[in-house]
């Protein structure tokens, strides 16, 4: 499971990392579009919602680039 909670200069519009995870990977993008800097406002995984929070997303070894989207506010 990869837990997060992203904490950044409200400066910051966005930011991307991929985390790899045996033969998967994940695309993440965190998106900061006013300026918050921190506090999940919504988050999808491969065009899945994701309400849980603390955001934990489930990995797995699966071979696919897997995309998560967070929007910050």
């Amino acid at each position: 499971v990869l837990h997060l909670d992203p904490c950044i200069p409200k400066s910051w519009p966005r930011f991307e990392m991929m985390v790899r995870y045996h033969s998967a990977q994940y695309q993440i993008l965190v998106e900061n579009p006013d300026g918050a800097g921190r506090g999940i406002d919504s988050a999808k995984l491969d065009d899945t919602v994701i309400v849980d929070r603390p955001l934990r997303v489930p990995l797995t070894d699966d071979g696919i680039t897997h995309h998560l989207r967070v929007r910050l506010g």
